[in-house]
């Protein structure tokens, strides 16, 4: 995977002895020489030329040699990103196609070097999305879609990755989030309708079902109830060993459940494809953050609804049977789960190919196996806050009483801010503050309740502040992983590892 024109080792205007630089940052493309320097607790950009210097569209101070070549020293700014972007094309993000993938979500802006020793070591045929973070995240850390962007591009340059990369503008739900995330260079874009699915027709009866399929909105689905039924009642969908028909109520279900959700993500799709040329994006649709599961014939349904109108998508997340909740194994029966996925990665082949993807994949190493063996590789991997669980578990082995004293707020919040979120933790049955001395902080991020008490409070505790109206703990967290980079990448690198092994064996 490694682009023509990158240097197996750094030049010798950028030796690695000098003072600060970061070895596995230092590459060399197209006569431009870019690397990472440490200046105190913060990164610089270094970059060099034989030349006068091709630094069009760089920021910082220029110096020239005896010997005619330029050398630029410079901040870890947006300008400086974009630049290094331009100048290093494979860290631009871009479609991945039907490969083996997975999205590394990252919080705080500085995980991607982990997770690049993680790929490196494990998997290094599994196609990476660094940057990956949803709306939802965004506000709650307080970062924009190009802040999270151009910190995996600096974080892929500090790993030394050499490969291409995606970006995931994570489970959109509006326009004006398409709008904004196409601007800022996306290259895959999850659009999540959960809003517009109607769980409740899992349940609804005859009657209720007839009248909410009448009320559907025909116009934007471009059909109407006689086609729909001349669609699906008549012919099967066959699928490897087996086929998946309907009869009126499957149908009616279906269309109830997803109907108006089918008629979201076309709407989004097609706002994102007036704003992006074909070929420079991916759609991914998800359906997981929902309360009943995907079945297969709903399942039929969505993809052939969207197909019908024109939407073009590379994977698809359904909301499998079981608890997928934030940070922990799967909770639920394995035997139905296998079952409904091998029908699940069926019609994925039957109807596309596209992918399934794995959402909330963070932690579910029972599932691992049977995903990649079953989809064949055809799979996507979704994590997201796994990785700020493991800067809490650095934190807790290098500076244990800011995490105990993050632990005690975080229950705090926990009541509130487990509202949006799936999860079963008890305060109860989590440890008690007062019982913990520094030894046992690392242990928390072990221990089930306390783990997803850790998760799900994230924003708050990233962006809580004081009397004097200053950041409680992000600036002090950030301090402690940026001190002990090594310590981080390591705890990332050893867990990601676990995530990675069984989709190496089925890469494709």
């Amino acid at each position: 995977m490694t682009p023509a024109g990158a240097a197996s080792g750094p030049p010798r205007s950028l030796l690695p002895e000098q003072d600060g630089l970061r070895p596995s940052s230092v590459v060399e493309h197209a006569g431009l020489t870019v690397g990472l320097s440490r200046a105190g607790a913060a990164w610089r950009l270094v970059a060099s030329a034989a030349g006068p210097g091709p630094f069009q569209g760089f920021e910082g101070e220029i110096t020239r040699d005896a010997d005619g070549g330029a050398r630029l020293v410079g901040p870890t700014s947006a300008r400086n990103a974009e630049a290094v972007r331009a100048a290093l094309p494979w860290l631009t993000p871009r479609p991945i196609g039907l490969h083996t993938s997975a999205g590394f979500g990252d919080r705080l802006g500085l995980a991607t070097p982990g997770h690049v020793r993680a790929l490196r070591a494990t998997a290094p045929g599994i196609a990476p999305v660094f940057a990956q973070q949803s709306m939802r995240e965004m506000t709650r850390t307080g970062r924009g879609p190009r802040d999270v962007i151009d910190a995996a591009t600096w974080g892929a340059l500090a790993g030394g990755w050499r490969g291409p990369v995606g970006a995931d503008a994570d489970h959109l739900k509006t326009i004006a989030d398409v709008e904004r995330c196409a601007a800022a260079g996306y290259s895959l874009f999850t659009i999540d309708p959960g809003e517009h699915v109607d769980g409740t027709a899992d349940v609804a009866d005859a009657p209720a079902l007839r009248d909410r399929l009448a009320h559907l909105p025909w116009s934007a689905l471009e059909d109407d109830e006689r086609a729909l039924r001349a669609r699906y009642l008549a012919r099967p969908v066959e699928i490897d060993g087996g086929r998946v028909g309907f009869d009126e109520a499957a149908l009616a279900r279906a269309a109830v459940k997803y109907g108006r959700a089918v008629a979201h993500v076309t709407a989004m799709y097609r706002r994102l494809a007036s704003l992006r040329p074909a070929g420079s994006f991916e759609l991914e649709v998800s359906v997981d953050e929902t309360d009943t599961p995907t079945s297969a014939a709903e399942h039929v349904y969505v993809a052939s609804e969207l197909r019908r109108l024109g939407v073009q998508w590379v994977s698809l997340a359904p909301r499998f049977v079981g608890r997928f909740e934030k940070g922990v194994d799967y909770i639920g029966p394995l035997d139905a789960f296998r079952a409904e996925l091998a029908v699940h990665a069926a019609i994925a082949r039957a109807l596309g190919p596209y992918k399934l993807s794995l959402h909330s994949g963070s932690d579910k190493f029972s599932l691992y196996p049977a995903f990649a063996e079953a989809t064949r590789g055809l799979a996507h991997l979704k994590t997201a806050g796994t990785s700020y669980l493991e800067a809490l578990r650095t934190v807790g082995l290098v500076a244990p009483a800011l995490l105990l004293e993050i632990y005690a707020f975080a229950r705090e919040r926990y009541p509130e801010d487990r509202a949006s979120y799936h999860v079963s933790a008890s305060l109860d049955a989590a440890p008690a503050p007062h019982q913990l001395e520094a030894a046992d902080a690392p242990g928390l991020l072990d221990q089930f309740d306390a783990r997803e008490i850790l998760h799900v409070t994230f924003g708050s505790v990233l962006t809580a502040r004081d009397a004097a109206g200053q950041l409680r703990f992000a600036g002090r967290l950030r301090a402690e992983l940026e001190r002990e980079p090594e310590a981080y990448a390591a705890c990332l690198a050893r867990h990601f590892s676990r995530h990675l092994a069984p989709f190496a064996a089925v890469v494709v």
